[in-house]
């Protein structure tokens, strides 16, 4: 039986409900909000600082918050770190003359406005890219779980450090700073890795399951193609309003994978797993695993397509 079967019936199962995309757009709130937690603890702490000046000009004597002022004039931590003190300087007394000095005696609440105005941008940014995140840490979650279950042993690679560390009784919220995951499923050895450039490729690739340790995996530069076992693509995006445009984006990365792998005579398997996956798409969707273009798909909103997928790339 085709993998794909074990979660799918029809076309049908892989379209997102309404009751999921209100769910998703809720999560994506929630997150939000704990990734702006720290900015607003800033804002109050300038804020405290702040106050013990008596005019506008009198900032410019309170050590340790001209990074805050900096951030208040409109710079981003990446911009004022290429500034000469010179250059610091100037921008805050054009934040002092301009917007403080004609607030009057609201000169600290302008200045904690300006502050989270910026921060604020700086969170939209980090926004964009949270539903891949998400979708990253169910998925990553939901393997983990498959594994504990199997009582299979893993390691992970912090995402940050690119070091790989063993499993511990208390493996909760590593999903938050994990960039992959090895184990060995009685067949071979395993090594799953996130957001790879693959050499074959010359494009990143969401997920990339290999035949190899760790270790091996990296020797090779990722540059052995008869190593992958399956490459895949995930879209964590909800908005219905995007959905098309994530599937197309997906489909056009698969596509490439699946040339560049053919031209030198192999063939891993190809897998997509979206959150936001409308009627049409999944006519497209059930087309190409019916015709064995897509070896496997699912609906990342969707629980038990979410762990049977986990179930089949642990197994491979």
């Amino acid at each position: 039986m085709s993998p794909y079967r074990g979660h799918l019936n029809s076309s049908d199962d892989l379209v997102t409900t309404y009751e999921a995309t209100r769910a998703g757009f809720v999560a994506l709130a929630l997150e939000k909000n704990r990734k702006a937690t720290p900015y607003v603890a800033e804002a109050r702490a300038l804020q405290t600082a702040a106050s013990a000046a008596k005019t506008p000009a009198g900032l410019l004597k309170i050590k340790g918050i001209e990074s805050g002022l900096l951030t208040a004039a409109g710079l981003s931590d990446k911009a004022f770190n290429h500034l000469l003190p010179e250059d610091r300087k100037e921008a805050i007394k054009g934040l002092i003359k301009n917007f403080l000095e004609p607030a009057g005696t609201k000169f600290v609440e302008e200045l904690v406005f300006r502050f989270l105005l910026t921060r604020g941008d700086t969170l939209g940014g980090s926004m964009r890219n949270i539903g891949g995140a998400l979708a990253q840490r169910k998925l990553t979650r939901a393997i983990i779980s498959t594994l504990a279950i199997a009582d299979i042993s893993y390691q992970w690679q912090h995402a940050k450090s690119r070091k790989w560390l063993d499993m511990t009784d208390d493996d909760s919220d590593i999903e938050l700073s994990l960039r992959g995951l090895s184990w060995h499923n009685g067949t071979g050895n395993r090594t799953l890795i996130y957001n790879l450039t693959v050499p074959l490729v010359k494009n990143n690739v969401d997920l990339c399951l290999f035949n190899a340790l760790p270790a091996e995996v990296e020797a090779s530069k990722y540059k052995i193609p008869e190593t992958y076992i399956a490459l895949g693509e995930l879209k964590g995006g909800i908005d219905p309003a995007g959905a098309d445009e994530h599937w197309k984006t997906a489909q056009t990365a698969l596509n490439r994978i699946r040339e560049a792998f053919f031209e030198v005579s192999a063939t891993p398997r190809t897998f997509f797993v979206g959150a936001a996956i409308e009627k049409k798409m999944s006519a497209e969707i059930w087309e190409q695993l019916e015709s064995g273009i897509l070896s496997n798909a699912a609906n990342l909103t969707d629980e038990r397509q979410v762990m049977s997928i986990s179930q089949w790339l642990c197994g491979l």
